[in-house]
């Protein structure tokens, strides 16, 4: 099986899965490996050449410094074209046909490669966003109002083994409270990723995508999807059983604290597991391959640069949730400024539930928070994964021969 498989637009079959029992073929270099394969018809990888030039010049190495022939972007005066003044520091600037420069991206451009491509497909992005940011909010506020059970009464002055049942049964209240939003969100953002990878790359090669099109290329694999996301999260979900279970059911002081400890060591685990697969769904959508393949994507894209994908999505989740406490908590005070009276007596152990007029409120501000993180989140996931192919496979080569740029064309086109 082909470790590599090539950048593939939706519809087309996966490189990564044919297995028709030839003899292996020896290993190709990492830019042999560019080849493009965005279409059936495209010709064969060509070399890196200027427009115009005569005879086809050796391809660059992998510092995309000035090559010889090639015309030097800062020629001293009086120097011929072609030399490049300072070649200890300067760099041809790379190619930057959409929201970022086909080459190795730092944080601050695969960010900034996210809002851009929130700006540049705004009525895409936000329609998209804000529908299932609407749609999802009314969900949650219809079953935190008529399915989620009655909030456990708190008595202040309760002591002792009453107390410890007290708290005992609101966390369990409010652990139950998180389900629907938990569940909602997680549909929600599945569906905003599916779409908006589909935005994403087409944004990378500087084309236009409506949100009918994304629609349409998403659609076929949102079941593959939605599979790859359940088996995550029943794997997680297991990890953490196994690292709990045991404390449970010893009991006592020492089942606490070996629950505890449990618990750390299982959610490390699901950490590290988390940032291992973080790529396999921009590889399910843009590579159409299966679950297991994706994961194994995911996996061979992250090797060696854990600590560093680790680090970007941290930084993202961070940046996400600021953004959103911002939005959320002016609504937030103005929900409990309007409905303050549920509030006081939910906060006092004598209320029955949130009032519409907090749902309502606060749901605006939650809609208004998710259109604006949702885009957000989805470009950093999908930019991290072009950026792990350019890093691994060259594929910047490949993006700028489907993006038109000239210089990059295969000989004879």
């Amino acid at each position: 099986m082909n470790d590599s498989p090539g950048w593939a637009s939706p519809g087309s079959a996966p490189s990564d899965g044919d297995d028709s029992g030839a003899p292996a073929q020896p290993e190709p270099s990492d830019r042999a490996r560019a080849a493009s394969k965005w279409s059936q018809e495209q010709p064969p990888a060509g070399q890196w050449s200027s427009p115009g030039a005569g005879p086809t010049p050796p391809p660059p190495t992998p510092g995309w410094g000035p090559q010889p022939g090639h015309g030097g972007w800062g020629q001293g005066p009086g120097q011929p074209p072609g030399t490049n003044w300072n070649q200890n520091y300067g760099r041809p600037p790379a190619a930057k046909p959409g929201v970022i420069p086909l080459r190795p991206l730092s944080v601050g451009e695969i960010l900034d490669g996210a809002v851009s491509t929130a700006r540049a497909h705004w009525r895409t992005v936000l329609g998209l966003s804000l529908t299932v940011a609407v749609i999802s909010q009314l969900a949650q506020i219809l079953a935190r109002r008529f399915i989620l059970p009655t909030p456990a009464s708190v008595d202040p002055n309760a002591t002792g083994s009453q107390a410890l049942h007290q708290a005992v049964d609101a966390m369990q209240s409010s652990l139950l409270d998180l389900t629907p939003p938990l569940i909602i969100g997680q549909l929600a953002t599945l569906f905003t990723t599916a779409v908006l990878t589909i935005v994403v790359s087409r944004s990378v090669l500087g084309r236009p995508v409506s949100l009918g099109d994304a629609w349409t290329e998403a659609r076929p694999r949102l079941l593959s999807l939605l599979g790859l996301l359940s088996l995550l999260l029943v794997m997680f979900a297991a990890i953490m059983a196994v690292g709990v279970l045991p404390g449970v059911l010893l009991g006592g002081n020492g089942g606490a604290a070996l629950a505890v400890l449990g618990g750390l060591a299982a959610s490390v685990v699901t950490l590290w597991l988390y940032v291992r697969f973080s790529l396999a769904s921009p590889a399910l959508m843009l590579e159409r391959q299966s679950i297991v393949q994706s994961l194994r994507r995911s996996t061979k894209l992250v090797n060696g640069s854990w600590w560093r994908i680790f680090g970007i999505t941290l930084l993202t989740s961070i940046l996400v949730t600021i953004v959103s406490m911002i939005v959320v908590l002016p609504f937030s005070a103005i929900a409990m400024a309007v409905d303050s009276s549920t509030f006081s007596d939910i906060v006092n152990g004598s209320g029955t539930g949130f009032g519409w007029s907090y749902l309502i409120i606060s749901g605006i501000g939650a809609v208004i928070a998710s259109a604006i993180t949702y885009p957000i989140a989805a470009g950093v996931s999908v930019l991290l994964y072009i950026d792990q192919r350019i890093r691994r496979e060259a594929l910047d080569l490949e993006l700028a021969r489907a993006a038109g740029v000239p210089g990059y064309e295969t000989p004879g086109s």
